[in-house]
């Protein structure tokens, strides 16, 4: 199946999802662990935000952080990530201007994520990517 980028027409922005394979039957986030969605060559068409990483989610703007170097038992860092895969692929939506779908779990900021489930909170852009140090000491993109 072809990636859609943007909004799907037939699902608003507020649209809650009970789990990820629910999610992922809409085509708003496909993938049914990861939390970018996308390729190196075609760009990122969508993430989630749900707290597995050093992410600084403040609404309308997020700080996200790629995936890799992640400890799944105890989400932290626990070694550097690397501009490949889907942080290359988010790094190319930037540059394309590609439009990416945000999905937000509950396991996110409470100010900001669904107390249950996902919901899918629009279409955001990449402003920006750089490779620095997160607060485990370990290189983020």
């Amino acid at each position: 199946m072809a990636r859609q980028f943007g909004e799907i027409a037939e699902i608003p922005a507020g649209t809650t999802f009970t789990n990820r394979p629910e999610l992922a039957d809409s085509g708003v986030h496909r993938p049914l662990q990861a939390g970018i969605s996308g390729g190196e060559k075609e760009g990122a068409d969508s993430i989630v935000v749900s707290g597995g990483y050093e992410d600084e989610d403040y609404g309308d703007v997020l700080l996200y952080t790629g995936h890799g170097g992640n400890d799944p038992d105890t989400h932290r860092q626990v070694a550097d990530q690397s501009l490949t895969a889907g942080n290359l692929a988010l790094a190319r939506s930037g540059i394309e201007g590609l439009p990416v779908r945000v999905v937000r779990g509950f396991g996110g900021d409470p100010a900001f994520s669904p107390p249950t489930g996902f919901r899918y909170d629009g279409v955001y852009r990449v402003e920006s990517y750089e490779e620095k140090t997160g607060k485990s000491g370990f290189k983020i993109i």
